[in-house]
């Protein structure tokens, strides 16, 4: 069989009008499936790492458990991430996915899919994540559910799967998460339990984020004209990441229909994010009014921007990778979540990362690359002050600000650009240090008080890095090519 031939036929059927997010998600869970299709090409793989030592899982580790009293271990029980791709993430209501359902934005040797989503009606979302799993090929047999921990969903659904895997009860399973903003409200739509006034911290769960946003601007004193420069640094690292194609390996083009202006609908090709402002100075920024509070400093300039996305990894255990041959692109080495007081939500990452970094036995100076959610740049800017991290490693090729933040999907998509960008790395020593990367973390806040982080290793035990080959990209140009 060709290269790329178990693409073909059930991309075929996503190819619908009216039917883009259903074929983003779809999309993405496709390169999945190519994976496991045939005997592996190189290209069949995307972007991953080879050659790396093998490190104890610690995904489901207990939160008081002691970090190793040595280096970790070798492990055909670990857990590892063979493939990582995402969408474009483009503009709520504005962007190429406007038109879209989500069912369409998301492999018969998979044993179980998990994808974080928000905001719709879990019922709603879970039908739909169905859906793309059949109209992507999957037999009835694979199951599939989702996953809410707020704006760590994607994050955790990965978590859930890694768990799972560990835990013995199936070795190959599909993470990851979607939303579609354009479509799912994102106000409250229920009635709350009169006991919430007897609580402070239970009344600020429903705290709109932009307040907890300037609750943390106001009680750590981070100035406007700091978070102003974070956003426009945001927008400038993911311009030029763009320019130079560095986000070509991990996003899937996905073909979908729009309305433009008159009305007319047409076919396009969906393969970048359209959120980003090369353009963008504090200067600029400076000029915008508060949007939330009077007199506060939150702008929609110096926040993250809504937009539809789906992101997925293929996990399986590293005696199922050797198996089949596929090279690995990272192992999970710890996740942690933590609660934090509502009020001041965007704080959650200084007590999720040192969490996560315990598990795993690492200090912050281990790490070589984070990904860290920029909800607002002022709990931003509170996190790079209060973990001490060098701004330099954090985001490289910029954040949420620029990119925006799906949430049900944002850790998922972090979790692919990380691994991307250590892959990258790995391949021609563009690492800070000219060493690569061996470790990276995702970590974000979460509405109602949260936080989540996760520790991914790649690279072997000489210390010496490589990447595997051609990427995700080259998947999703085999699909376009394919679907035309």
């Amino acid at each position: 069989m060709a290269r790329g031939q178990p693409w073909k036929d059930s991309l075929l059927t996503l190819v619908q009008p009216g039917r883009a997010a259903l074929e983003a998600a779809a999309g993405v869970v496709l390169v999945m499936r190519g994976i496991l299709g045939e005997t592996p090409h190189p290209a069949d793989v995307a972007a991953t790492v080879s050659a790396r030592r093998a490190v104890a899982a610690q995904a489901v580790a207990a939160e008081t458990a002691p970090p190793p009293a040595v280096g970790p271990q070798d492990s055909p029980n670990d857990v590892v991430v063979v493939g990582a791709c995402r969408t474009a993430s483009t503009r709520a209501r504005k962007g190429g996915f406007k038109d879209a359902t989500a069912d369409s934005l998301v492999m018969a040797e998979v044993n179980d899919v998990c994808l974080g989503s928000v905001f719709p009606a879990s019922s709603k979302r879970a039908n739909e994540v169905r859906t793309a799993l059949l109209l992507a090929g999957f037999p009835p047999s694979v199951p599939a559910y989702t996953v809410n921990r707020q704006c760590a969903a994607g994050l955790q659904a990965i978590a859930n799967v890694a768990a799972d895997i560990r835990a013995g009860f199936y070795s190959i399973g599909i993470a990851g998460g979607v939303e579609t903003l354009t479509r799912d409200p994102l106000d409250w739509q229920g009635s709350d339990n009169p006991r919430v006034q007897e609580s402070q911290d239970a009344q600020d769960v429903k705290l709109p984020l932009g307040l907890t946003a300037e609750n943390v601007a106001e009680r750590f004193s981070v100035p406007r004209d700091l978070q102003d420069r974070l956003a426009a640094s945001s927008h400038a690292k993911a311009a030029a990441a763009q320019a130079a194609g560095r986000f070509k390996d991990e996003i899937v083009p996905v073909e979908t229909t729009v309305q433009d202006a008159s009305g007319e609908a047409r076919r396009v090709s969906v393969d970048s994010d359209d959120g980003i402002r090369p353009d963008s100075t504090a200067d600029k920024l400076a000029q915008l009014k508060p949007y939330f509070k009077k007199g506060g400093t939150v702008t929609v300039g110096n926040a993250c921007q809504n937009t539809d996305c789906a992101a997925a990894v293929m996990l399986m255990t590293r005696r199922e990778a050797q198996r089949r041959g596929l090279p690995v692109m990272a192992t999970l080495r710890s996740f942690a979540t933590v609660g934090v007081p509502p009020g001041i939500m965007g704080t959650a990452p200084t007590k999720a990362i040192p969490a996560a970094l315990h598990k795993a036995g690492l200090s912050k100076d281990d790490i070589d690359m984070f990904e860290l959610n920029e909800a607002f740049a002022s709990q931003f800017a509170y996190c790079l002050k209060e973990l001490g991290l060098d701004e330099e490693k954090v985001n490289p090729n910029g954040g949420a600000i620029a990119l925006g933040h799906p949430a049900g999907a944002t850790g998922a998509r972090q979790t692919v650009t990380l691994l991307h960008e250590m892959a990258r790395r790995n391949s021609n020593g563009a690492g800070g240090n000219g060493k690569g990367a061996r470790y990276g973390m995702v970590s974000m806040c979460t509405g109602s008080g949260m936080g989540a982080a996760a520790v991914f290793e790649s690279g072997d035990s000489s210390g010496s890095f490589s990447s595997g080959s051609t990427s995700s990209a080259s998947l999703g140009s085999v699909a376009s090519a394919d679907a035309s």
